[in-house]
């Protein structure tokens, strides 16, 4: 099932989605998906002339494959320009996943800071892809592309505190315009960045994750590639504190991610 179906899925019923195992990680469903998909059910609440500014998200316990899943939502509050939006994933009675989301209308304003220049990568085909291998990688990864331009990939024993490269949908993709569902799954696509610094298999897993969104986004396809770099900020006592950022290929930052992740081992 591709990306896309499950999209127009969630948007047709959102209070009952089922996931494929093929979008599996681990016993739990990929959780960018699942993020993307409560935010398309968040998103069909609030007014369109007012864009996802920042997405707060908690995964409370795994979503099963193959069960299926509602994508609760709650307005808390519509201003003149802002709404505030809860959104709930709720599989067998328990809730799975909490979203909170701000959407915000485009303000009048003086100030007007440009973001920092994105660092240069090697090209797409000078870089290391992880590829897709049944039993070895998260089954998700069929529908994801990551080429490694900096750090290493995960359980090599590199040291670096940063990691990142190329990243877009592969496979059979509707090539569609890039919206925020689509940025959601791509940046989750990478691993935990501290999975490199380990010699051998173990799990690591996102606890909670807020991403910031560069609005308006820019007009972009399913089909183009971006660029992703994570940092390492703090590491401790099995959990890791990471900073990332995800641009266009030429450069145009799109949205600023920060996840606290579990790493055993």
């Amino acid at each position: 099932m591709r990306f896309s179906d499950l999209i127009d899925a969630v948007r047709r019923q959102p209070d009952a989605v089922t996931i494929a195992p093929e979008w599996g990680q681990g016993r739990a469903s990929f959780g960018g998906l699942v993020a993307a998909l409560q935010y398309e059910a968040m998103r069909a609440r609030v007014p369109a002339d007012r864009p996802v500014r920042s997405l707060a998200i908690t995964f409370v316990g795994p979503v099963e494959p193959d069960v299926p899943v509602s994508f609760e939502v709650e307005v808390v509050r519509e201003g003149k320009a802002v709404s505030q939006v809860l959104g709930r994933a709720v599989q067998k009675g328990q809730v799975v996943t909490v979203v909170q989301g701000s959407f915000g209308a485009s303000r009048p304003s003086v100030v007007a800071v440009p973001a920092d220049p994105a660092p240069e990568f090697k090209s797409v085909e000078q870089c290391q892809e992880l590829p897709y291998i049944k039993g070895g990688t998260p089954e998700f990864m069929r529908h994801l592309a990551l080429c490694w331009s900096v750090g290493g990939l995960p359980f090599t024993g590199n040291k670096s505190r940063s990691m990142g490269g190329w990243v877009r949908l592969r496979g059979d993709v509707k090539e569609e315009p890039l919206n925020e569902g689509h940025i959601l799954a791509l940046v989750d696509a990478w691993p935990p960045a501290l999975l490199p610094h380990l010699t051998q298999m173990a799990p690591g897993s996102t606890l909670t994750w807020t991403i910031e969104f560069v609005q308006p986004l820019l007009e972009l396809t399913t089909l183009d590639w971006c660029k992703y770099l994570a940092d390492i900020e703090h590491a401790q006592d099995g959990y890791g504190h990471v900073a990332a950022k995800f641009w266009s290929a030429d450069g145009r930052l799109i949205a600023m991610s920060r996840q606290t992740v579990t790493v055993f081992g």
